[in-house]
């Protein structure tokens, strides 16, 4: 019986844990729990390989790499899934300046100074998922927007 709600207990801390991934804000690079944590939810995370991150020296940066994306429109797919990750990431962890992305046929390092200027704000400031999931889409609607972006 005991056992039965320890496993009980250790599912709904799951469940919770994925429902607000705003618990990770103000992490840092060096934190591999809240970092994974943190990407385990985002897009494609089930096509992620690998997490590297780069802690020596300052710019500090994550690299993840992903295996490859058969969207019906890969190439949208991959642009939309490196801005809104990106968003993710620069929003929650503190101390994160560039992000590489790595797909089999293309690589994309987007810096956190970059994509605030895209979006004309600061990502530190958000609160919650819900208006940080509004800046996304706002931005993610526009096909010009998202090509100007990588256009760079």
């Amino acid at each position: 019986m005991l056992l039965i709600l320890i496993v009980l207990s250790g599912c709904s801390q799951n469940a919770d844990s994925k429902a607000d991934i705003f618990q990770y804000k103000n992490s840092y690079v060096g934190d591999n729990s809240a970092v994974g944590n943190i990407v385990s939810q985002l897009a494609y995370s089930n096509e992620l390989k690998q997490i590297s991150l780069h802690t020596k020296e300052q710019p500090y940066g994550i690299t993840l790499e992903y295996n490859d994306i058969t969207a019906k429109n890969a190439d949208k797919e991959i642009k939309e899934t490196v801005i809104a990750n990106a968003t993710y990431l620069f929003a929650l962890i503190q101390n994160v300046e560039r992000i590489t992305f790595k797909f089999p046929a293309n690589e994309f390092t987007v810096t956190k100074t970059e994509i605030q200027h895209w979006y004309n704000n600061k990502l530190d400031d958000f609160e919650n998922e819900e208006d940080l999931k509004k800046l996304i889409k706002e931005h993610l609607n526009s096909e010009d927007s998202v090509n100007q972006f990588f256009s760079k």
